[in-house]
C-alpha cells in the first residue's frame, strides 16, 4: 500500500507488544496539542482484541477519557484478562502516559451465535454519489484562515460526504440531527478486527460536534470541547472501506455536557453499529 494517511493509520494500529498483555502505541506526527480520542479508542480495542480468540469478535466497548493524551509520547496499553467464559470474554484496558492513566476501556467479546433479529430502519437520504467530498466543500470557503486551510487539506484516512455540510466555526443554528456517508480512502485487508478498529476511530470524528448544531457553534468556535466517554456496539459484519451512513443526533445538552448518539448503516440499509457519547461543551 502506498504511503497515505490510511496506510499510516493502519501502521499506528499495528502496535508493538512489549510484554505479556502490554502494547505500545504511537501518534501521528501532526502539530496538535492532544491525541485524537478516536486513535486511543482504536488502539485500545486492538490491544484487547489481540488477547482474545479471533472466533470471538468484539460486540461492544465502553470507554472513559480521563486526561488529554500527549502526542509526543508513546502510549502504553495494559490489558487485564478479566474473564474468559463459555460464550463471552471480557477485557479491560488502561492507557498510560507519564505514569498516569489517561483512558480506560472495557470490552466484551462473544462467540458467534444465531438468535432473534430486528433493527431500526435507515433514514432516506441521498446516496453518496449525489454528494460532494466534505473536504472539497470546506476548501472552497474563501474566508478560511490559512492555518485551518492547511489542516483541512491534509491527506485523510476517511472520505466523508455530508447531506448537510456543517462548516467550520460559527454557523446557523439547526436541529441536532445529521447524516454523513463515510468510508476509508482505499481498500482494506479482510480481517474484520481491522474494520472494527477503524470504525471505532472514525466514530469519534464528528459525533460531539452534533451537540453544538442547535447553538450555532462548532468545535472550532469559542467553546472548549472534549470527549468524556464513548460506547460502541457492533451488531453485524461490515466493511469500513465500503460506504456507511453515520446517522447522528443529540437528544440533550446540559451542565456543560452534550449527549450524542449514532447509528451506522450499510448503503443497503443494514444497521451494523450503534454509538453513544457524552462530551464537554463549555463556553469559553
Amino acid at each position: 500500500m502506498a504511503d497515505t494517511a490510511l496506510s499510516q493509520l493502519l501502521a499506528l494500529l499495528d502496535m508493538e507488544q512489549i510484554e505479556d498483555n502490554i502494547y505500545r502505541g504511537h501518534s501521528p506526527a501532526e502539530p496538535v496539542q492532544r491525541v485524537f480520542g478516536g486513535q486511543v479508542l482504536a488502539q485500545a480495542l486492538v490491544a484487547a482484541t489481540r488477547t482474545v480468540d479471533p472466533a470471538r469478535p468484539c460486540h461492544s466497548f465502553h470507554a472513559y477519557f480521563l486526561r488529554p493524551g500527549d502526542p509526543s509520547t508513546p502510549i502504553l496499553y495494559e490489558v487485564d484478562r478479566s474473564r474468559d467464559g463459555a460464550s463471552f470474554t471480557a477485557r479491560r484496558v488502561v492507557a498510560i502516559q507519564h505514569g498516569v492513566a489517561i483512558f480506560t476501556l472495557a470490552a466484551s467479546f462473544q462467540r458467534v451465535e444465531q438468535g432473534f433479529e430486528h433493527q431500526s430502519q435507515m433514514p432516506v437520504v441521498p446516496p453518496p454519489e449525489d454528494l460532494e467530498d466534505e473536504q472539497q466543500v470546506l476548501l472552497r470557503r474563501p474566508d478560511m484562515p490559512e492555518a485551518m486551510r492547511a489542516w483541512v487539506a491534509r491527506d485523510r484516512a476517511f472520505e466523508t460526504r455530508s447531506v448537510l455540510s456543517r462548516g467550520l466555526g460559527d454557523r446557523p443554528a439547526r436541529a441536532a440531527v445529521d447524516h454523513i456517508w463515510l468510508k476509508t480512502r482505499g481498500a482494506l485487508p479482510d480481517d474484520p478486527a481491522i474494520h472494527r478498529a477503524l470504525l471505532a476511530f472514525v466514530s469519534d470524528m464528528s459525533l460531539l460536534d452534533t451537540a453544538l448544531l442547535p447553538h450555532g457553534k462548532s468545535i472550532f468556535s469559542d467553546v472548549r470541547v472534549a470527549s468524556l466517554d464513548h460506547a460502541l456496539w457492533f451488531h453485524r459484519p461490515f466493511r469500513a472501506d465500503a460506504w456507511l451512513l453515520y446517522v447522528q443526533d443529540s437528544p440533550s445538552a446540559s451542565g456543560a455536557r452534550g449527549f450524542n448518539r449514532g447509528s451506522l448503516y450499510t448503503r443497503e440499509g443494514v444497521l451494523v453499529a450503534s454509538v453513544a457519547q457524552e462530551g464537554l461543551i463549555r463556553p469559553r
